[in-house]
């Protein structure tokens, strides 16, 4: 059975929809509202907040903490400098995908690192031989994550932390409503954002606190449903919707490298050993199999086909995790795996994996798209992601002049 957050006595009476998705083993809220539509608004005009405690969180100490998280991790985690945040994977021996999440330097000799399901077992496991102490603080520590265009906002009117200097992947330790924190400029809705982490005790005043500040700014507490949307919007991959952990996959088809999910980016191959180093410089030298693209659906076609059977455009009004195929040419090439209607963009979105000499930029291909119980399908074209990727993710406020 689920287990309440540590937030959960603040959550309950605002969720009116009464409705609940079961996180990591945590009770979380699917939407406040009947319509999350106001949530998935908080987080691209205001500030939204949404409890991220359900992510594993490891603390990893000790005089080879940085050395032995590097040679778990895709990235050279060790040069990581105290105060600043990476994100990274982890594969196993084949280069294939357990899985994605965060590295945090918090002092010379302390790490956290955050990810999507139980991890301890596979650091546990490459720990030996290394000086380290590996935590669990999954249910000791709570978070935060205060997410949109105003997110800066709230934060600087509770906490003392240094917002206006603060980068994107960094952190700063500080101090909100008396509560010491760790405040992070990370996220998971490609916005301005901030992941504020604490003891779980402190984690009703936290909630006070941030609310009492986010009530200027048009605050709104936000479910998993209006997450779910504005990760798409970001480009960002879910583990068990766009890709699999390798353990947990029965046959090699399921799995992916980090290559084929968009996830280049995190690989340092040329250095010190790491697990699945050298399977990972051969996929490089031959290229991947698979690639992860954004794609666009064409909303005359949708209207079209709709069209001929006397009906006007019915899309689901939430993100879909179902896989739907693609082909070229009545081919299948691949399969989307994320898909939303973007109320800021006017689009029909969707991440999906396909076969790399369909990947390129451009490409014309058609998804399956049932009306009435009967399987069509309507062309979508290849596109960059992220979608959407706004300036002030980055930014810092402009130096004001004396």
């Amino acid at each position: 059975m689920p287990a309440p957050s540590p937030f959960h006595e603040r959550i309950v009476p605002l969720c009116h929809s009464h409705r609940f998705k079961d996180w990591a083993g945590f009770v979380a809220p699917a939407r406040y509202d009947v319509n999350h539509i106001y949530e998935y608004t908080a987080f691209r005009r205001s500030a939204g907040v949404i409890d991220v405690t359900p992510l594993y969180k490891y603390d990893i100490t000790g005089p080879d903490a940085g050395a032995f998280l590097s040679r778990v991790c895709t990235k050279d985690v060790q040069k990581l400098k105290p105060g600043r945040v990476t994100y990274t994977c982890w594969v196993d021996p084949a280069g294939k995908m357990i899985d994605d999440g965060t590295v945090s330097r918090l002092d010379e000799h302390t790490f956290r690192l955050t990810a999507a399901e139980p991890t301890y077992w596979w650091l546990a496991r490459c720990a030996r031989g290394f000086d380290v102490h590996i935590e669990d603080t999954t249910r000791t520590l709570c978070a935060l994550a205060v997410q949109g265009p105003c997110a800066r906002d709230v934060l600087t009117a509770c906490s003392d932390a240094p917002l206006d200097t603060l980068r994107f992947f960094r952190l700063a330790h500080a101090k909100l409503d008396g509560i010491d924190v760790v405040i992070s400029r990370t996220g998971y809705t490609g916005d301005l954002g901030y992941e504020v982490w604490a003891a779980a005790d402190d984690a009703v005043r936290l909630w006070d606190a941030v609310m009492a500040a986010g009530r200027n700014y048009d605050i709104r507490p936000c479910g998993l449903d209006a997450l779910d949307m504005v990760r798409i919007e970001a480009g960002f991959i879910m583990l068990d919707v766009d890709y699999f952990s390798a353990p947990h996959c029965l046959i090699e088809r399921r799995k992916s490298t980090p290559s084929e999910i968009g996830l280049d980016f995190a690989l340092e191959l040329d250095r010190a050993p790491f697990i699945g180093q050298a399977a990972l410089k051969a996929e490089r030298e031959r290229g991947p199999a698979w690639q992860t693209v954004g794609v666009e659906l064409s909303w005359t076609a949708l209207e079209a086909l709709y069209a001929s059977y006397g009906l006007p455009p019915s899309l689901p009004p939430e993100a879909c995790r179902d896989a739907v195929p693609l082909y070229f040419e009545d081919v299948q090439v691949g399969q989307v795996t994320s898909t939303t209607w973007s109320p800021l963009l006017k689009k029909m979105i969707a991440l999906a994996q396909v076969q790399t000499p369909y990947a390129a930029r451009g490409t014309v291909l058609d998804i399956e798209h049932t009306v009435i119980y009967e399987r069509r399908t309507v062309p979508c074209t290849v596109v960059d992601k992220p979608f959407y990727d706004p300036p002030h993710k980055r930014s810092l406020p402009k130096t004001q002049s004396s």
